[in-house]
């Protein structure tokens, strides 16, 4: 097994592992956090969508709409991103249908790969056991804030590296995830607080969000892309 971090949805098309590998999306703040808690909330299916345009259509089909830019709720959605709040809610049965600032792109954007998985602190453990057990190349692909680097989803896949220790780390944006990650694995939210997108959700208020990201297994689950729709 070999992993690479791509650092932007902008940089994934430029990997060096293309063949028989996983790629893990990752936006801890919040995407693949809320949808790790919207499916241990019993949440049956995600449809990841890039365009707000497509929602009516989902909306006539059945789903709950959960769009979200610029980190608020967009318009007459159910939902927006937020783990915290699919964690009040009894999701069971329901359909989502998702559409995000950074994060649903990155799924997207992945599903070329061979396996499509979501990543968070919140299910890192169940996530990287799945890793392990398929054997197969990894990419770990950050959302970042629209194709920009960002701290804390770097983080996030220097975790996963470390965890991953037979897998050498082929790239240097995998080697900087790891040292990243090893200087601020002793209290990773307190080192993320300088993060500009952590301010942009205490503005919004969603500072209860940003804490729960940042909690280690809350959410066992290992969301799957498959067909356009992700699942467990």
């Amino acid at each position: 097994m070999n992993i690479e971090v791509s650092l932007s949805p902008a940089l994934y098309p430029f990997r060096t592992l293309t063949q028989h590998h996983t790629t893990v999306a990752i936006d801890l703040l919040r995407a693949t956090t809320a949808v790790c808690a919207a499916f241990q909330a019993g949440c049956s299916s995600v449809v990841p969508l890039n365009s707000l345009d497509e929602l009516p259509h989902y909306r006539s089909m059945g789903y709950q709409i959960a769009a979200e830019r610029g980190g608020s709720k967009v318009g007459d959605a159910e939902y927006g991103n937020s783990p915290t709040e699919y964690l009040r809610h009894d999701m069971t049965g329901k359909r989502l249908a998702y559409s995000t600032t950074n994060g649903t792109i990155s799924i997207l954007r992945a599903a070329d790969a061979e396996l499509t998985l979501a990543g968070s602190f919140a299910n890192i453990s169940a996530l990287c056991d799945r890793l392990k057990a398929d054997g197969r190349d990894v990419v770990i692909l950050c959302s970042g804030w629209q194709n920009d680097f960002c701290i804390e989803d770097t983080l996030v896949a220097g975790a996963i590296i470390e965890r991953l220790t037979e897998a050498p780390a082929i790239n240097d944006a995998a080697q900087m995830a790891l040292a990243l990650w090893q200087m601020a694995k002793e209290d990773p939210f307190d080192y993320c607080k300088r993060c500009t997108h952590v301010h942009r959700l205490h503005r919004l208020g969603a500072d209860a969000d940003v804490q729960f990201a940042f909690k280690m297994d809350t959410c066992p689950v290992v969301p799957m892309l498959k067909n356009g729709i992700l699942t467990l």
